[in-house]
């Protein structure tokens, strides 16, 4: 059967620099390249593709709406740790959930939420 070999989030941003600093500072994202308008993060399989769009509407703004992924980790409590020192905004925090993750949530820059989670 066809196997899907990555999964690669493509966001909006106002500011690319800005929000490229918040995804290397505070999340821990390495730069795979840079491209006019765009810049390509990685860490392990987690890849995000950020593009400058100043005339978007910021994600803070569409309420439920700037979900936009759930990243399964190894281990959630270590990750949130190094979260809290590096300043991230928490939407949750960490605690286990009846249906079997340990995960918490976090707001970028940008106001994309992102919730992370470890199978329990």
């Amino acid at each position: 059967m066809l196997d899907f070999t990555k999964v690669r989030y493509t966001l909006a941003v106002l500011d690319l620099a800005k929000s490229t600093d918040y995804y290397t500072s505070v999340l821990g994202l390495g730069i795979e390249f840079t491209a006019p308008g765009w810049t390509f993060l990685s860490r392990g399989s987690f890849r995000v593709m950020l593009g400058e769009c100043t005339d978007a509407t910021p994600p803070g703004e569409l309420g439920d709406h700037s979900w936009y992924g759930y990243v399964t980790v190894s281990d959630a409590t270590a990750l949130f740790t190094e979260y809290q020192a590096t300043g991230a905004e928490f939407t949750q925090m960490l605690s286990d959930k009846p249906w079997g993750m340990r995960e918490f949530g976090v707001r970028t820059v940008d106001g994309h939420r992102i919730m992370f989670g470890q199978e329990l």
